[in-house]
C-alpha cells in the first residue's frame, strides 16, 4: 500500500503545471509531485557552491557544519508547493527513491532537528525564505549521481511552514571539474540501512578496505540493536574486520546475496 501512495504521488497531469512561475521546469531526474506548483525557479548559473555535510549553526555570525562538498560548477533548482494532502516528508522520500533507483550515492542524510536550524538552510544554504519552517518538519539529502554523471551533486530539502504548507526543493549541481572521491558519514548509512533495509557497494570488491571499515562500524554501532548479514566476493573478511572495529560478532552473519561487490543487509 505504501508503494502504491508514493507511486500516485507522481502522476503527470498538464493541470499540475498550471500555475508555475513564469519560465520554470522540472528537472528531469526528480519527478514531480501530483497537483505541486513551481513557485521558485533558478535556471542554470554559474558559482562556488558549498553544500553542508553536517548539522549546520551559526557561531559569531559564522555558518558551522562538520563537513561539506565544495566546487565550482552550474546549479539548476526548483522550489515545489505540494498540495495539502501530501506532505514534505512524502515527496522527500519520492524523489530520494527515484535517485536510488538511478544509483545514485547518499552523502548526507538528516532529519528533524538534526539538522540545525531550519531559518539557516533556507536563508543561509539555500537563499529562499520559502523554505523556512519548523525545524522538526525538515529533512535534507545531498545525493552523488552514478557514473558517467558521478560529477553532478542533488540536494533535496523537504520542509512544513507553521502555516502548514508544504515544499520540496531541488537543486542540482553540475561540477566544472571532477570532484574526486566523496565519502558519506556513517550517521547516513545507517539512516540509509533503516530506511531501505539495505546497502549495497558494487566498487568494494576487494579485501577490507580500512577507510570504509571505520565509516560502517561507526554507522553500525550508533545503533547497536541493529542486526545484518553481510554478503559479497569477501563477505567472511569483511564481517571479522568489522568485528575487530568494534562491531559485536553476535549482529552480524555471513549472508549469501550474490552481486559483485559488498552487500549489508537489515535483519528483521
Amino acid at each position: 500500500m505504501r508503494s502504491l501512495s508514493l507511486l500516485a504521488l507522481c502522476c503527470f497531469s498538464p493541470l499540475s503545471f498550471a500555475a508555475d512561475v513564469p519560465g520554470s521546469q522540472d528537472l528531469p531526474i526528480v519527478p514531480r509531485v501530483t497537483d505541486s506548483q513551481i513557485v521558485d525557479y533558478r535556471p542554470p548559473v554559474e558559482l562556488e557552491r558549498i553544500y553542508p555535510m553536517g548539522s549546520i549553526r551559526k557561531i559569531s555570525g559564522q555558518l558551522r557544519f562538520d563537513g561539506q562538498v565544495s566546487a565550482r560548477g552550474q546549479t539548476t533548482s526548483v522550489t515545489y508547493e505540494l498540495p495539502s494532502e501530501h506532505s514534505s516528508t512524502e515527496a522527500f522520500t519520492v524523489a530520494r527513491e527515484a535517485l536510488q533507483k538511478q544509483d545514485a550515492q547518499l552523502l548526507f542524510w538528516c532529519q528533524a532537528r538534526d539538522c540545525g536550524e531550519s531559518s539557516l538552510w533556507a536563508n543561509e544554504v539555500f537563499g529562499n525564505a520559502k523554505l523556512y519552517g519548523a525545524d522538526d518538519q525538515q529533512a535534507y539529502l545531498l545525493l552523488r549521481l552514478a557514473a558517467p554523471h558521478d560529477n553532478t551533486l542533488v540536494a533535496l530539502y523537504g520542509i512544513t511552514r507553521g502555516n502548514r504548507k508544504a515544499y520540496l526543493h531541488v537543486e542540482q549541481f553540475d561540477a566544472a571539474a571532477p570532484l574526486g572521491d566523496l565519502l558519506p558519514t556513517s550517521a547516513t548509512l545507517l539512516r540509509e540501512l533503516k530506511s531501505t533495509g539495505e546497502l549495497d557497494f558494487p566498487k568494494l570488491t576487494e579485501a577490507p578496505d580500512e577507510t570504509w571499515l571505520r565509516l560502517l562500524s561507526r554507522g553500525l554501532n550508533l545503533d547497536t540493536t541493529l542486526r545484518v548479514s553481510v554478503s559479497g566476493p569477501n563477505a567472511e573478511a569483511w564481517r571479522q574486520a568489522l568485528i575487530l572495529q568494534g562491531v559485536r560478532a553476535a549482529r552480524m552473519e555471513t549472508g549469501s546475496v550474490e552481486g559483485s561487490g559488498l552487500h549489508i543487509e537489515l535483519l528483521r
